[in-house]
């Protein structure tokens, strides 16, 4: 007797999800940048159960002494994928992992590389931060992700750098910290190798889609963040999000609308323009091309406008 079209259907629609599922999830993979340098550029869209949160690029470096992570991740077990991807690329041990910022994942995927022994290294100006939103971060990813969230504890840096400028020899290579008072969150801090001359700018700058403002950021240090990256002139350009960059690209998606919408909403603030007018009279053409730009310009453009208030 053959099964009724109904279970047949449900066969095919369980097989068809499944098969989704599978498309979906992430490939965790380090692409090569330079000699020992190597990058995983995470989609340029949400978070999803897809992506494991993982939306965002991290990077890794080779040294003679082991293994420096840039950034571990969202999660607990997207630590453990990026773990796994780098031992694709070498054997060496992480010994180190370094959190460029406050953004979930820059640094919830600690507690995995911790009980590893690797040291955790952040800026200090993003400490509070850290301590302030890590649980709200947590449970809008458990929210998301559902059991991929599971094992995630925010765990804290064990190394804070506290200078503008800060020079450490991480297993025999020379990486220089170059932070600014922040950016897209307090605690944004670049990474310059000045050997291989592969800046790693984690959230102070993004190509092919639009930046965000939100309420810890502060876009006059973000401008000061990036004259430092134009000082530098690096050959590469590991970016928060979108593909590894070069300075022109970085300028045109990052610099160029953090100074347009400065500008407006400083001479709206000294005019006395009201903060919905300002938004609305800003000209948001040329930033259209960018990954959710329509959906994040509004609420950068207020933001700013009240941060300009308060200079």
């Amino acid at each position: 007797m053959k099964p009724p079209f109904g279970r047949w259907r449900a066969v095919a629609l369980g097989i068809t999800l499944l098969c989704g599922a599978a498309a979906q999830a992430v490939e965790v993979r380090f692409e090569r940048v330079t000699e020992g340098v190597y990058a995983f550029v995470g989609e340029t869209g949400a978070r999803t159960a897809g992506n494991e949160g993982l939306n965002a690029n991290l990077g890794l470096v080779l040294t003679p002494g082991g293994a420096v992570l840039i950034d571990s991740g969202a999660t607990y077990q997207g630590a453990r994928q990026l773990h796994d991807a780098a031992r694709r690329v070498s054997p060496l041990p992480v010994r180190w992992v370094i959190n460029t910022g406050g953004q979930d994942h820059r640094w919830l995927g600690n507690g995995y590389f911790q009980a590893l022994g690797a040291e955790l290294i952040a800026h200090a100006g993003g400490e509070a931060d850290m301590r302030n939103r890590g649980n709200d971060h947590l449970q809008s990813l458990q929210a998301v992700l559902g059991d991929k969230a599971r094992g995630t504890v925010p765990t804290l840096p064990t190394r804070w750098i506290r200078g503008g400028d800060e020079r450490l020899d991480l297993g025999g290579v020379v990486f220089e910290f170059k932070h600014r008072g922040g950016a897209h969150t307090p605690g944004d801090m670049m990474v310059w190798l000045p050997a291989s001359r592969v800046l790693f700018s984690g959230d102070v700058v993004y190509v092919e889609r639009m930046l965000g403002v939100i309420p810890v950021s502060h876009t006059k240090h973000w401008l000061e963040s990036f004259a430092v990256i134009e000082s530098l002139a690096p050959l590469h350009i590991v970016p928060g999000h979108g593909r590894v960059t070069d300075l022109d690209t970085a300028r045109a998606d990052t610099q160029a609308y953090l100074l347009a919408l400065r500008a407006h909403m400083k001479k709206a603030v000294d005019e006395g323009i009201d903060v919905s007018a300002a938004v609305r009279s800003f000209d948001t053409g040329p930033y259209l091309r960018l990954l959710n730009a329509s959906e994040l310009m509004p609420g950068n453009a207020s933001r700013t406008y009240l941060e300009l208030e308060r200079e």
